[in-house]
């Protein structure tokens, strides 16, 4: 009796990159499934990180967590506990608020958002920013100084968002997209 021909084993399909999201707490968050989207869209996996404010209704955690299969995360786990995503191999800060921005470059790592964001630009890890700032807060000194320190870090960031109604009283769209392209250039 002859064996049945030996199977090859199919190749290992390439990993797909992993792709952090860091939400924080402005109204615009709510549209944060644009980029979650869009960044599948483009063969990204996506988890997601919230500060603990933005966890208190500034967008849909249910949905998000159904858009990517993940948890949110938004404290630390404990120790022993399973890493719930993989190391990033890129990370998206939007919308980046004031206070963000200015603990961030500060290296003040007080949330785990906070603390993933100091943590990726130690590693090395490309970081794209969203910010979304009023114009008095962007304004402030000690923004200014934090924009530069992570421009200085290799932090790249989008055009800023103040979000300020237009003249016929409709806010422009929140670029989600944009993030994105800052990660793709070289």
């Amino acid at each position: 009796m002859e064996r049945p021909a030996r199977r090859e084993k199919p190749e290992r399909a390439q990993k797909q990159p992993f792709l952090y999201v860091v939400v924080c707490a402005a109204g615009v968050a709510c549209g944060v499934s644009k980029l979650i989207t869009a960044a599948q869209e483009r063969d990204w996996e996506v988890g997601v990180f919230a500060t603990p404010v933005a966890m208190d209704g500034f967008f849909d955690t249910a949905a998000v967590e159904a858009r990517t299969g993940r948890p949110i995360r938004s404290a630390w786990r404990r120790p022993g506990d399973p890493r719930p995503f993989p190391a990033p191999d890129a990370v998206v800060v939007a919308p980046a608020t004031f206070n963000t921005v200015n603990k961030w470059a500060a290296g003040l790592a007080d949330t785990l958002a906070v603390a993933t964001l100091c943590e990726a630009c130690g590693l090395g890890v490309p970081v794209a920013v969203l910010p979304c700032v009023a114009d008095a807060l962007a304004s402030h000194p000690a923004y200014r100084e934090s924009l530069t320190r992570l421009r200085g870090m290799g932090v790249r960031f989008g055009d800023p968002y103040a979000g300020a109604a237009g003249k016929d009283g409709g806010r422009p769209e929140f670029a989600w997209e944009r993030a994105l392209d800052l990660l793709e250039r070289p």
